[in-house]
């Protein structure tokens, strides 16, 4: 993807090219919005328009502005295969980012660039740094190498530390971003909003609508375990050492594991718009402050079975849920039956 296949041009990225056009390249980007997957989307291209030997576009510095999407540079970048654009993620089993990390990335930047102007290092998930980890890298905000751009991704910017936030320059992706923008998600949240709007919630209803979620959170984790499999290496290379082996294998599991819970993340994300609406409407409010305005009818149908109390329950609810699921260590499908047990529909 380039910038110019963007339409319409977000306001964060037009904001960002005009920072580019006057020079004023910052070391460290805090990319926030409702999902981690567009904003990844940007950060590759960014990546890809530092390091564009070719751009389209050239701002009167000689600064890129796009990329051309085409050279090896940007394929490489693509692949995850380039050396001096880094990706980290949580991988550890509380799916938070060590210190180890970390400092194996600082290590990275560090050396000499091998074949591109900008060494780049992407963070998903920023807000899941741990403590230990957050100082190491605050370090390196201070006193970045020289000719490295740092980008942090988070669908939670208030989580990250203070002291971090203060040191990027934000792009704010959230104002622009729709609650469900994945058309497949739409979809399945429309049927699971159908299903709960269909009458009074019985218990053998609910364990139809945990179904309904588990069976969805199967069918996503099982196409990115497919895709995330054909890209490794794993895939092109038969004689390996066995070091290198289990390592390539720890790093999949752990990539499939971080895509899957932030899908997981993206799933329940949906329902939490959805069950905002429904505390809107039975506040009284109007639809103009829906969310998604297209599942009105079941919006409403909800809540004017339930109380403006029981309404805003449902949101601490689902809150505690996202927190208990993406923090820590639980039983997905227990934490989630209770979820469900718990919602007032």
């Amino acid at each position: 993807m380039a910038f110019a296949n963007l339409d319409p041009l977000p306001p964060a990225v037009a904001r960002l090219q005009r920072s580019l056009e006057r020079g004023r390249l910052g070391h460290a980007y805090l990319l926030s919005g409702a999902q981690l997957e567009p904003l990844e989307a940007v950060a590759r291209t960014l990546a890809k328009t530092l390091n564009c030997p070719a751009p389209p576009r050239r701002a009167p510095n000689g600064q890129p502005l796009d990329c051309c999407d085409a050279c090896v540079r940007c394929r490489k970048i693509d692949r995850d295969q380039h050396p001096d654009v880094h990706w980290l993620r949580p991988e550890s089993k509380l799916r938070v980012i060590l210190i180890d990390q970390i400092r194996a990335l600082l290590e990275a930047l560090y050396l000499k660039a091998a074949d591109a102007p900008h060494k780049v290092a992407v963070l998903v998930a920023a807000d899941r740094m741990n403590v230990q980890a957050a100082n190491a890298f605050l370090k390196t905000l201070e006193e970045p190498p020289d000719g490295c751009v740092l980008l942090l991704l988070t669908t939670a910017p208030a989580r990250v530390l203070e002291t971090i936030r203060s040191r990027c320059l934000h792009l704010d992706f959230g104002a622009e971003s729709a609650p469900v923008s994945d058309p497949a998600l739409a979809a399945w949240l429309r049927r699971f909003c159908e299903r709960a709007a269909a009458g009074p919630v019985s218990l053998l209803a609910r364990y139809h609508l945990l179904d309904q979620i588990l069976s969805a959170l199967a069918t996503r984790r099982e196409a990115l375990q497919q895709e995330l499999q054909s890209r490794s290496p794993l895939e092109r290379y038969e004689d390996l050492d066995p070091a290198l082996r289990e390592q390539w294998e720890a790093e999949l599991a752990a990539a499939i594991e971080a895509g899957y819970r932030r899908q997981r993340g993206e799933l329940l994300a949906a329902i939490h718009a959805w069950l905002r609406d429904v505390w809107v409407a039975a506040q009284g409010l109007g639809r103009d402050r829906f969310h998604l305005p297209e599942l009105a009818a079941f919006t409403t149908a909800v809540a004017g079975r339930i109380t403006p109390g029981a309404a805003e329950e449902n949101l601490r609810v689902l809150e505690r849920t996202e927190r208990l699921l993406a923090g820590t260590n639980v039983q997905e499908a227990l934490t989630l039956e209770v979820c469900l047990l718990q919602l007032q529909l």
